[in-house]
């Protein structure tokens, strides 16, 4: 009985919170699978160019940490991984966030652009996962890496032909990078026109990432573009 009324709440947060954004809300794929209290969070369908692509997605509710993913490819030659911190043991809170980065790329040489969806499971947390010590032994050189590059993500819908976006970093830090993604959020995986009707094109001026985001028609509705600026900290 607990359990039921502990899921109420949180499916009701989680569709107040999907229906915000315009995208449903049942999990479409095996993101929560194993796990006994799961919000399921679908992404968007993600362009993936000749040179592979970077999409984070986070979890849609403040308090949660991703503790499943998945995704659904478009065709069979995409290769699809995530980016996990490091530390002991593996596992939500340690090894994932509130937010993950998929990577995607296509294995098959000469192939165009393709797409793939990234999935997520979400579960509360009150601060993390822990790490316990299960064994000593001595020390090796160099320092625990911590997190010293963290992204900064706008995600803007494409409802004009052309619009720039623009990304400073926060206060004692840097511009060292960026990425940038172009998404359908729709159920079906975007056509070969839409896959090449959006085009991001990234400069740095005086610090400040600018991406100039063009379109055609054949964009449809649905397209939206993710710019990440990757801050790290000032020396």
């Amino acid at each position: 009985m607990r359990t039921r009324l502990a899921l109420a709440p949180l499916a009701l947060a989680l569709l107040a919170a999907t229906a915000a954004i315009g995208v449903e809300a049942a999990g479409a794929a095996d993101e929560c699978k194993g796990l006994r209290v799961c919000l399921p969070f679908p992404g968007p369908w993600v362009v993936v160019p000749v040179g592979g692509v970077e999409y984070e997605l986070a979890c849609p509710l403040p308090g949660y940490i991703v503790a499943g993913t998945d995704a659904r490819v478009a065709t069979r030659d995409i290769d699809v991984s995530f980016r996990g911190e490091t530390g002991s043991p593996i596992g939500p809170g340690v090894t994932t966030r509130r937010s993950v980065v998929f990577q995607a790329s296509r294995s098959r040489a000469g192939a165009g652009s393709s797409s793939f969806r990234p999935f997520i499971g979400c579960i509360p947390t009150r601060g993390g996962g822990g790490r316990a010590l299960t064994s000593r032994s001595a020390r090796s050189p160099g320092v625990r890496p911590g997190q010293p590059v963290r992204s900064v993500v706008v995600a803007r819908p494409v409802r004009t032909r052309a619009f720039v976006v623009r990304i400073t970093c926060p206060a004692g830090s840097r511009l060292v990078g960026s990425t940038h993604a172009v998404a359908f959020r729709q159920r079906l995986s975007p056509s070969d026109t839409m896959l090449g009707a959006v085009r991001v094109d990234r400069t740095v001026v005086s610090g400040v990432l600018v991406a100039r985001v063009t379109s055609t028609a054949a964009s449809g509705p649905t397209a939206e573009v993710q710019v990440r600026a990757l801050c790290g900290r000032a020396q």
